[in-house]
């Protein structure tokens, strides 16, 4: 067994973090041009939210979130306690939305430090290649960096290698020995009820 040391004279003291101001960035924008802009989704934004989490489950050949789902997703992202966030890509000229990404935080207790998870990222088919994705992940990632996590994680298709492409060019790295594990609600429910 590993000789681990705690550190008694630190645990009654404060922890010295990094002070980050209240204001956290809400709007980015690309260049002078305003190539493509970047902001925090609001309730009225909902309907847009909703068509690009339906976009999403075409691209990936998934059952759509059904009237409930829909329902439950907009009081998650709007309600008065938030579960996570939603950010929007627009592309110049463009009214509509280009894409959208979900984050919320999970817990390192190895870092000590908050992870910023990405639920999605993703961008229309016909608003590809213009930087929108690209200005969501690296608006997600500064968000990380701004609010001290010590990492920013994800998950990709196994068959979305254009994807795994850009995410290794960016510098993230494609984990090997963790396997990602699942328990649906009618799991839970099975297990609960035998356990």
């Amino acid at each position: 067994m590993a000789n681990f040391k705690l550190w008694p004279d630190t645990i009654n003291k404060p922890v010295e973090t990094i002070m980050f101001p209240q204001e956290q960035p809400n709007v980015v924008t690309a260049t002078d041009d305003n190539a493509w802009r970047v902001r925090k989704a609001e309730r009225a934004d909902a309907p847009a939210l909703l068509g690009l989490i339906l976009a999403l489950a075409d691209f990936e050949k998934l059952e759509p979130p059904d009237a409930a789902a829909q329902a439950r997703l907009v009081e998650d992202a709007f309600g008065p306690h938030p579960r996570f966030e939603a950010w929007l890509a627009w592309v110049s000229g463009n009214p509509e939305p280009a894409g959208y990404a979900i984050t919320l935080e999970t817990y390192s207790s190895f870092l000590a430090r908050p992870t910023l998870y990405l639920e999605d990222v993703f961008v229309r088919p016909d608003c590809r290649g213009q930087g929108a994705g690209r200005a969501l992940l690296r608006h997600c990632i500064q968000l990380a960096h701004h609010r001290g996590c010590g990492r920013v994680e994800w998950v990709c298709l196994d068959w979305n290698t254009q994807a795994q492409c850009v995410y290794e060019r960016m510098g993230a790295t494609r984990l090997k020995e963790w396997f990602l594990y699942r328990m649906t609600r009618e799991r839970m429910a099975e297990f609960l009820q035998r356990a």
